[in-house]
Formats: C-alpha cells, sequence, structure tokens
C-alpha cells in the first residue's frame, strides 16, 4: 500500500505563496493505548523588512484510541487518523501543513508527511527532528546552510542548519511541493529556536493536550 500511495505524491511548484500555515504533531499516552494530535494555525503576516511575520490564529486538538501497532517504517498509519482529525477541526482551511515527521526521505517514499499530504489534497512539508535514511555530506555552521540528504543517487531530502551552531533538522517534501519550497518555507517559519514555528507550536500544544 506504501509503495502504491507513494506513486500519487507529486512533487512540484507550490501552486500559490501560503498565507495561512499549519502545523501538525502527534504524541501517545504513557501506555500507548491512546493518541493525541494537535494542529496549529498561523498566519504570514507582512513584515516589510523580510524578517517571518506568523500569527497565532487557532490551535485545536484530537484524542483516539490507538487502533494500529507500533511497526519501524509503518508510523504513518498509527499516527494519520488522529492528525486528520485535528486537522479537520480547524476553522480555516491551510495553504500548507508542515508535519513533524518525514516526507519522502522513507524507505518506501512515504512518510507521515506525504500520507497526509494526500489525504488532506494540499502542500504538505515534512520537518523530522532525526534522520529515517539517507546520507549527507557536512554542511556549514551557518544558519541557511544544507546539505542534499540521499539514498544511492536519489535526493530524497535535505539536512537544513535552522539556527547558526546548532544541530541540523532533516526537511523533506510531503507533497505538492519541490524540495526548494520546502528549504525555503522551513527557514521562514524557523525564529528562534531550531525547530520551524508551526511544529515548535504543534508539540507543545500536543504536549500539554497529553497531560490533560
Amino acid at each position: 500500500m506504501q509503495t502504491e500511495l507513494a506513486r500519487r505524491v507529486q512533487v512540484v511548484p507550490l501552486p500559490k505563496e501560503p498565507r495561512l500555515i499549519a502545523g501538525l504533531d502527534c504524541a501517545f499516552s504513557p501506555d500507548g493505548r491512546r493518541v493525541f494530535a494537535a494542529a496549529v494555525l498561523l498566519e504570514v503576516a507582512d513584515a516589510r523588512d523580510g524578517s517571518s511575520g506568523l500569527k497565532v490564529a487557532e490551535t485545536v486538538g484530537a484524542e483516539q484510541e490507538t487502533r494500529f501497532p507500533y511497526i519501524p517504517g509503518l508510523l504513518s498509519f498509527r499516527e494519520a487518523p488522529v492528525c486528520l482529525e485535528a486537522a479537520g477541526r480547524l476553522s480555516r482551511e491551510p495553504d500548507l501543513y508542515v508535519v513533524d515527521g518525514q516526507g519522502v526521505a522513507h524507505p518506501r517514499r512515504l512518510g507521515l508527511a506525504s500520507h497526509l499530504g494526500l489525504f488532506l489534497e494540499k502542500p504538505t512539508i515534512g520537518c523530522a527532528k532525526s534522520r529515517l535514511i539517507g546520507a549527507f555530506d557536512e554542511l556549514g555552521e551557518e544558519k541557511g546552510a544544507w546539505s542534499p540528504l540521499r539514498d544511492g543517487d536519489e535526493v530524497i531530502g535535505a539536512v537544513v542548519r535552522t539556527r547558526s551552531r546548532v544541530k541540523p533538522i532533516f526537511v523533506s517534501v510531503g507533497h505538492r511541493c519541490l524540495l526548494e519550497d520546502a528549504i525555503r518555507i522551513t527557514l521562514y517559519c524557523t525564529t528562534r529556536y531550531r525547530i520551524p514555528e508551526p511544529t515548535r507550536l504543534a508539540h507543545q500544544a500536543v504536549s500539554r493536550l497529553r497531560r490533560k
């Protein structure tokens, strides 16, 4: 099924510059029986000096029983349903989703961001804190430096320095965007922290939901 779905992923230019960007993240209860997700909607503000202008417009959450077992490489089947429920609770439809997880940087090219992109029928970007597969060359220490993430001869993503002299993150196309778009938007959405604001805020929101 992953191989079939991966064929439907579109690596194409963004149809337009996003004005509404949503971050998605999920987490599990300590016993693994329940799964939580949060979606945070941010408005892109006009910043005359070229700096990032992101304003939180809405935060929603969802909770479900865990229905799919833990199987490495198949995590999107475990996490996607609750993420889709959270996304469906947003009062406005985002132009683009930034997902805490992999896009096509996956053994079968269908990480969570790609899986969700197909269901949401929207551009998605995968922003992961760690590498799942692939190799890369050393990159510069300054913010904005990046190196291609390769699986053999295929470029499947990018290793991106979002803050100077701070550990990089792993960015890949989810659906309906180019890698260049994914890198640019990730850097635009990264302000004071290593993690882009959409997924950083979604992580905070889902952590609060899990504690409750």
